[in-house]
């Protein structure tokens, strides 16, 4: 595609003597084409001529990469950021974390899809113990997109509660925690992870759930650590490294009324302690997002 229309750019520079160009298009019908591209591919082609650049900052093609929601997005900020801009400044201004709920959650819209993803930090959930230095401690990392996690040293009791409410484009969503076993920082420019407090996610499982306000539920269940035989780290791919634990999915068929769920992770065996673990955010993102994402990358290479 690259060739073809590097050729016939060079065709409309050298004169109509040699055919018709890119520059012969008219402005319309390239926007007619934009409707079928991702936000990327419109970009691109933007940089061709002036008929191409025109046509992808119509607010004829951005209105159709915009979420159905997108002004219950913009709602969330104060109107002056918003007012008079076209529809393509919408779209980067809401593809950029929108913070709310004091900062604690976000929501935007991907890039690539201009599909609806959200964030929700620790520090909006409910976490028995938190406020007692004994179990619980606050960490500021950049490894967090809110900058801070809950770290876990030692409790028998553990159970994590959150909820959000927001007018969610229709779609299936996944729903998932980001969690961390052991403590980590940096040393001389270099990260070093410590497991010293690490303990006791072997023996049970954690129990994920989620609910929504129409009635739906998901939940699963994992061990966060792999056997304590394996030694520290030998073996153990559960340790120093973040991972997502997908608690289930949820559909959203309507915007009208905002869709809150509730979610939930819990290991309450008092039979045994567990600690060593940094909890930072839950993630809600449409479940296909992954997939499409890779088959727009692999398209734009090819």
């Amino acid at each position: 595609m690259g060739a073809s229309l590097s050729n016939l750019s060079e065709s409309g520079a050298n004169g109509a003597a040699n055919g018709p160009g890119l520059g012969d298009i008219p402005e319309a019908c390239v926007a007619c084409v934009f409707l079928y591209l991702t936000p990327p591919e419109i970009c691109n082609l933007a940089r061709l001529n002036h008929a191409f650049r025109g046509a992808a900052s119509s607010d004829a093609v951005w209105e159709t990469k915009l979420p159905p929601n997108y002004q219950d997005l913009l709602d969330l900020m104060p109107p002056e950021r918003y007012q008079n801009l076209s529809k393509k400044d919408i779209f980067a201004l809401i593809s950029r974390p929108i913070p709310f709920d004091d900062g604690n959650k976000e929501v935007w819209v991907d890039k690539v899809t201009g599909r609806v993803c959200m964030s929700i930090s620790a520090k909006a959930m409910s976490i028995t113990g938190i406020d007692d230095r004994r179990y619980w401690s606050w960490i500021s990392t950049e490894e967090s997109r809110f900058h801070v996690v809950a770290y876990l040293q030692q409790i028998w009791w553990f159970e994590v509660d959150g909820v959000v409410k927001l007018p969610l484009p229709p779609d299936v969503y996944t729903l998932s925690f980001r969690l961390h076993l052991g403590r980590f920082s940096k040393r001389l420019g270099r990260r070093v992870c410590y497991f010293e407090h690490t303990h006791g996610w072997d023996i049970k499982p954690v129990r994920f759930e989620l609910t929504t306000s129409d009635g739906q539920q998901a939940s699963s269940e994992s061990c966060l650590d792999d056997d304590a035989n394996n030694g520290n780290m030998n073996g153990n791919l559960k340790r120093g490294s973040w991972i997502d634990y997908k608690v289930g999915e949820f559909e959203v068929t309507d915007s009208d009324p905002a869709t809150e769920v509730r979610f939930s992770m819990k290991q309450i065996d008092c039979t045994h302690s567990k600690g060593g673990l940094c909890v930072d955010s839950v993630s809600i993102i449409p479940s296909s997002l992954k997939a499409q994402r890779r088959l727009v990358s692999k398209q734009l290479w090819n």
